[in-house]
């Protein structure tokens, strides 16, 4: 799903409450409207919108009272800072995903064969809990840190020139891009940008054209 038309979505106070509601049982449309606090035709029509953006779905029981209940895990991540500002939503990877070599600066300790007995299960779910608020604050550090980094290349490049753009620009230098062309290729961005802003790296001294090899981070050593 578009992650500007979940934030929209999720704009709504009721509307979160509901999600919070359903992520605990399945509700019918008077339970919602009393635990809301608002007439059933206003639960209807927040519902209708969960359903459309396929959040939510229903199923009817023997009384033919229809229940709402959660579809699928989303996940929305919102990133502001100085720098950006960016949403993205993603669903779960599959549970037969081998993690192993797709993130090398993390250790993965999970269980090889999946789960089968209440015990192996309850200790499972444990584990993963530990591992998503451990994630949790790696996340934030990061995010911290990528602030703190580009704080500091901004005294260097200067607050009246895209700073993060030519972050990037120099980051791809020292990751061993020592042609225009190979940093738009890298960063996905137009030639002409890409030599703008490394000629204002060069003119701050921050990048220096080697002859025969192409540009470098200024201090560097070319292997």
């Amino acid at each position: 799903m578009d992650s500007a038309v979940l934030l929209d979505l999720l704009g709504n106070e009721n509307r979160r409450r509901i999600l919070r509601l359903l992520s605990h049982k399945p509700c019918y449309v008077t339970e919602i409207s009393e635990y809301l606090g608002v007439s059933p035709k206003a639960v209807i029509d927040h519902l209708r919108k969960l359903e459309e953006a396929g959040l939510i779905e229903s199923r009817t029981d023997d009384q033919r009272r229809k229940y709402f209940h959660i579809t699928r895990n989303l996940r929305l991540e919102v990133n502001v800072s100085p720098y950006g500002f960016g949403a993205k939503s993603a669903y779960p990877a599959s549970p037969n995903l081998d993690m192993s070599g797709r993130c090398p600066h993390l250790s993965f300790d999970i269980p090889r064969e999946e789960a089968q007995d209440l015990d192996e299960l309850a200790q499972e779910l444990g584990h993963l809990g530990d591992l998503e608020n451990e994630l949790s604050l790696a996340q934030r550090w990061v995010h911290g840190r990528i602030t703190s980094v580009l704080d500091r290349l901004t005294d260097r490049i200067g607050a009246d020139a895209d700073s993060r753009f030519h972050a990037e620009t120099l980051a791809a230098v020292a990751r061993g891009e020592q042609t225009i062309e190979g940093v738009a290729r890298e960063l996905n961005a137009s030639y002409e940008a890409v030599d703008e802003a490394v000629h204002r790296l060069a003119e701050r001294g921050l990048l220096v054209r080697e002859e025969g090899e192409g540009w470098v981070v200024a201090g560097s050593t070319v292997a």
